[in-house]
């Protein structure tokens, strides 16, 4: 077993952050089987089933969905009429576009976030809005000042996950008070209040990536 299997079995983690894709996960073949089994799999239909209603061989279906072999425009059509899918359903994930943001050092966007207070520089590193996953992420770089108000009364949907890189501070989450220190990170249900309650050295700065359901 790999050492990135082994932490993820360990961990309970189901998904591997360092899994290398194939080339082959880059051609249309690909994308268009993998489509035909997420359709089978939701609903609930086995490839000896959809083989006898589409009268294709369980070889060939299977060559489809693992994207070893190029289906015909005749084959596609017959497997969209059994799925009760429109037949451009199966390039969907083919042509979708995977949108990337990169800011460069010092070129965050400077922004008053809900909640706010006095001090708290708060730069936003980057935004997708609605995408294919369901989630939406706020990475922030936040700059604690001399100047800076103590009060933790923030309080959101989502979880959040706190990097501190510079300064110490007491960050509160619900009834328990926790020291951050560079190094330190913190990842917690943000729908509990939350936010620093004392500043033990300052300037403090700290990464804080938000992450909670789209409502779109």
């Amino acid at each position: 077993m790999s050492n990135s299997n082994y932490t993820m079995a360990k961990s309970g983690l189901t998904q591997d952050p360092h899994r290398v894709s194939e080339h082959t996960e880059k051609v249309l073949e690909v994308a268009i089987g993998r489509e035909v089994r997420a359709f089978r799999r939701q609903q609930g239909i086995t490839v000896a089933e959809l083989a006898k209603t589409t009268g294709l061989s369980i070889g060939m279906l299977s060559k489809i969905e693992n994207g070893h072999t190029s289906p015909s425009l005749t084959t596609l059509q017959t497997l969209s009429h059994a799925l009760s899918v429109p037949l451009t359903s199966f390039f969907t994930r083919f042509e979708e576009q995977r949108p990337a943001v990169h800011v460069k050092a010092g070129t965050g966007i400077e922004m008053d976030r809900a909640g706010t207070r006095a001090g708290h520089q708060y730069n936003l590193l980057g935004h997708i809005g609605s995408n294919s996953s369901g989630v939406i992420v706020e990475p922030y770089l936040i700059n604690l000042s001399e100047t800076s108000d103590v009060f933790p009364t923030f309080q959101h949907d989502g979880i959040e996950f706190l990097y501190m890189l510079e300064g110490e501070i007491e960050y509160r989450h619900g009834n328990n008070s926790y020291l951050l220190k560079p190094g330190d990170s913190f990842f917690f249900d943000a729908d509990a209040p939350h936010g620093p309650e004392n500043y033990k050295k300052l300037p403090a700065q700290f990464l804080s990536i938000i992450a909670y359901p789209n409502a779109d």
